[in-house]
């Protein structure tokens, strides 16, 4: 009986490529890594990126309460791609933040991506394509090169229809419903 060779690149006897990969990031040990466009790629923020991220947390935090909203950085499944991301916050309803596994941006209430010179263009672009074809209602970006912040709502197959920015750092950013609060960048 003769085994079949396997070779780089050949995935004929994986039952689902896509599956097998996303599972393989997943159980990394010491690193957090997301899939962007079938790109493995480390997610390793600085400092003054956590800190914006915390800003956001901190200024939220009240109205997600009164939501029963929950706020993390838990992973989010793109399924029928080779995109498995992990949002730099990610604000779900306080019964799905109970999941061990993947949740998909259309059960978000809010994703947020902050910037850093290594993957700007990736949030600018590629994950705000994406966020919207999976509908994630509310994609905040953060920019810290352009020092900008612009909101993204309406999601649908072709993008975001609705625009508000970029609005340079000081300049509130509304968030819509349900938070229905002024956003202050003066410290992004």
């Amino acid at each position: 009986m003769s085994t079949a060779h396997v070779g780089p690149g050949d995935y004929s006897q994986v039952p689902n490529p896509e599956q097998a990969l996303k599972y393989a990031i997943q159980h990394i040990v010491g690193d957090r890594v997301e899939i962007i466009e079938g790109v493995i790629t480390p997610v390793s923020p600085t400092w003054a990126h956590e800190r914006a991220v915390d800003l956001i947390r901190e200024q939220i935090g009240p109205r997600m309460r009164e939501l029963s909203l929950r706020a993390g950085s838990g992973n989010l499944d793109l399924p029928g791609t080779e995109n498995f991301y992990v949002p730099d916050l990610a604000v779900v309803p306080a019964e799905l933040a109970k999941a061990e596994g993947a949740l998909l941006p259309e059960q978000t209430v809010l994703v947020v991506e902050v910037t850093s010179p290594s993957n700007g263009d990736t949030d600018r672009t590629v994950k705000r394509r994406r966020y919207a074809q999976f509908g994630a209602p509310l994609y905040l970006l953060v920019d810290r090169q352009e020092r900008t912040c612009t909101l993204f709502s309406q999601a649908g197959g072709l993008g975001y229809t609705r625009v508000e920015g970029p609005h340079p750092f000081g300049v509130p950013v509304r968030l819509p419903e349900p938070f229905q609060l002024d956003l202050d960048t003066d410290e992004f």
